[in-house]
């Protein structure tokens, strides 16, 4: 047997938290699908990845949700790459009450996931006027951190910190692409205790994250589909906000960098001292846990991170890549995009974007197609100019 949060709702009780039902019934559902995508190994599957899930949630109210179970099904199909079939019965496990619901003086919800983009995204809120609450879901290497900036924030008393705390008794799945839904449905029970959101009115849930990580444009022929991250895509994000309305969930997930590549991102920021102060703490890797939480520096995100800083003319002061030197990093042994990243850029030189993005951008409405395919190029920009400096290309 796993177990998922235990003792969790006893402590939101005393903390104050009383969510509506339909606001609990998600969080159910998505600790439920993050649960099962730690179980299901993708090694026992046809095509070595794809898996079929059944999953059976028991809901507080489930009819809301079976009116929406085939979309559910296909925003966890995109986002994990496998095929849902979702079951919602009676007898879920009651919202958490109290006699005295907690409250605040934030105007919205923030995710602050002690990334460079979160950093961003907390500063440039906080310089316009904005108190963000911040919502962290707690990772290995990084809770220290996201309270380092929370607290430069001036918001160490408006940041809330959960753990999904799910274990599973046998070995786990370690894709853990499903794990995203659960960062989501914790910022939406954090906008039960906005003042806005107890006033009726609807809440803004700020995701800071640059559109070029967002659109996650496969690099090569091997990362299509889910074998790419869908965490903040478009598509999956307008899923979630169809589904958010047709529950009454009075969130508005807002996407402030949308258009925006991580180096635009960096330039433009409200306060670019703190950002500089602070920028060195935050995390980026892909693969931060298994170098002893350290940036690898030759994966997707640190490549990413390293031509940000070089676009917006700031010093990186990242404390160690395990491979600085991007000239040779790709010829040292394990899991490395150096020459994937080197290839998708040649290709977009030689041959133009389109070949590269191929049919990535056919979510986008007409009137932002262009927009989309121009941060993709911008980021290509960025991370060329990255390889060129260091004799990589």
């Amino acid at each position: 047997m796993g177990r998922i949060s235990p003792g969790w709702v006893g402590t939101l009780s005393r903390h104050g938290f009383a969510p509506t039902t339909e606001v609990w019934d998600f969080v159910s559902i998505s600790l439920a699908v993050a649960a099962a995508d730690f179980a299901c190994r993708r090694q026992g599957s046809a095509d070595g990845w794809t898996r079929m899930i059944e999953l059976t949630v028991a809901l507080c109210e489930p009819q809301i949700w079976l009116e929406q179970r085939s979309l559910l099904e296909r925003t966890f199909r995109f986002l994990t790459g496998d095929f849902w079939n979702l079951n919602f019965v009676d007898g879920g496990v009651p919202a958490p009450t109290t006699a005295a619901p907690k409250s605040n003086d934030a105007d919205c919800v923030a995710l602050l996931s002690g990334g460079l983009d979160s950093l961003v995204g907390g500063i440039d809120l906080t310089s316009n006027g904005r108190r963000p609450l911040f919502v962290s879901q707690v990772a290995k290497g990084d809770k220290q951190t996201q309270k380092l900036f929370a607290r430069r924030l001036g918001a160490a008393d408006r940041h809330l910190q959960w753990n999904h705390r799910i274990t599973v008794p046998h070995a786990t799945e370690r894709s853990t692409r499903g794990r995203s839904i659960v960062f989501l449905a914790f910022a939406l029970l954090a906008t039960t205790t906005l003042p806005a959101w107890q006033g009726g009115m609807t809440t803004d849930l700020v995701i800071p994250e640059n559109g070029f990580i967002s659109l996650n444009v496969a690099l090569n022929a091997g990362r299509f589909g889910s074998y790419s991250t869908k965490t903040t895509h478009p598509t999956f994000l307008d899923a979630i906000q169809s589904i958010f309305n047709h529950a009454g969930l009075r969130a508005t997930l807002i996407r402030p960098y949308q258009f925006a590549t991580k180096g635009e991102l960096l330039r433009d920021c409200a306060d670019r001292g703190l950002l500089e102060e602070l920028a060195e703490h935050s995390t980026s890797c892909g693969r931060f846990g298994f170098y002893n939480y350290t940036h690898c520096g030759r994966c997707v995100p640190c490549l990413v991170r390293r031509a940000s800083f070089l676009s917006a003319a700031i010093p990186d002061t990242t404390s160690r890549y395990v491979f600085p030197d991007l000239a040779v990093a790709g010829r040292d042994r394990g899991a490395n995009d150096v020459g994937s990243v080197g290839a998708a850029y040649v290709t977009y030189r030689q041959k133009g974007i389109d070949r590269l993005v191929g049919g990535a951008m056919s979510f986008a409405e007409p009137g932002q197609r262009a927009d989309y395919v121009a941060v993709a190029e911008r980021g290509l920009e960025e991370l060329g100019h990255l390889l060129q400096v260091h004799n990589a290309l």
